[in-house]
């Protein structure tokens, strides 16, 4: 399926892409901004990079400055590869852990297949990065945009800052807008997470007072305070829910109890009625793993 631009100003387009998967059609998001410099903020899994490349033609986007990757989870990053054989002299940026292994990818792949299995298959392998294009996010700067580490959904999560906007990947959760001026918000918490790490980096997004808020899943939130400070209290009632089941937590039902219980408490998943059916299945499996992430930590306490 072809991607879809959506032009959100005279600079920042969204182009979503459309993985092979049911219910991830509104689900991953590529970020262009075209101002005194032209870059992209994530590029994508693998199997997506031909619809995101005739995006790129359709925009007649012929250079770019440099790609930014938030993390190198296969959703963000799988494709990274493909830009760098399509934009040979553009620098790919991300963490500098995360270097070694788009540049030989075949440990990230096998990992990745050993977690998410089909799903992982549907995205496609993950090609490798040439050395030489790959540059370290840790103190990179360019005339727009700089680099703030946000460890927390991955150790290796770092976003991006402008003036304009803030691409914050997955370190302020996982954002749907929804119907009627409403909002769908879930913590990006997979195993092996950690709370501390995940709250001091959200506490520095919401630090930056940002005026718009890019998220990896998926679209664009305007004036973003209130949310992000809702995502803090979210995080908080994930904690004492999820501690108060833990002594459940190696029966079988333990995951199916605390999915529905979030569903019934928590605020922001009070939308979840409202997503298709696909996306019901999708977020549910994502919740789970959430929580797993949540459980793994409050054991480690």
């Amino acid at each position: 399926m072809r991607a879809r631009v959506t032009p959100l100003s005279g600079k920042l387009s969204l182009i979503t892409l459309f993985p092979p998967l049911p219910g991830f059609e509104d689900f991953i998001g590529v970020w262009l901004y075209r101002g005194a410099e032209t870059f992209l903020v994530e590029v994508g899994p693998s199997v997506t990079a031909p619809s995101l490349f005739q995006a790129l033609e359709a925009l007649e986007v012929r250079s770019l400055d440099f790609i930014l990757i938030t993390h190198i989870h296969i959703d963000h990053a799988g494709a990274a590869g493909h830009l760098a054989a399509r934009f040979p002299s553009t620098p790919i940026v991300c963490h500098g852990s995360g270097l070694s292994h788009l540049a030989e990818p075949s440990r990230l792949w096998e990992g990745t297949l050993k977690r998410l299995g089909e799903t992982a298959r549907a995205y496609g392998p993950i090609a490798p990065v040439p050395r030489k294009s790959l540059l370290p996010a840790e103190g990179f700067a360019s005339g727009l945009v700089r680099c703030l580490p946000t460890p927390g959904h991955a150790p290796h999560h770092v976003s991006y800052w402008s003036e304009e906007c803030l691409f914050a990947g997955e370190a302020a959760g996982t954002y749907q807008a929804l119907p009627a001026g409403r909002d769908y918000l879930r913590p990006a918490t997979p195993p092996r997470f950690f709370f501390d790490a995940y709250l001091r980096s959200l506490e520095t997004l919401i630090g930056l007072q940002p005026q718009r808020i890019c998220y990896g899943h998926f679209g664009l939130k305007e004036a973003p305070a209130s949310l992000l400070a809702r995502h803090r209290e979210q995080l908080f009632l994930w904690k004492d829910l999820i501690a108060s089941s833990l002594p459940q937590a190696r029966e079988p039902g333990f995951l199916a109890d605390c999915a529905e219980r979030l569903l019934a408490q928590d605020p922001l998943l009070q939308g979840y009625p409202l997503l298709e059916e696909a996306a019901r299945q999708r977020e549910m499996g994502f919740i789970r793993n959430s929580v797993m992430g949540f459980a793994g930590c409050l054991e480690r306490l």
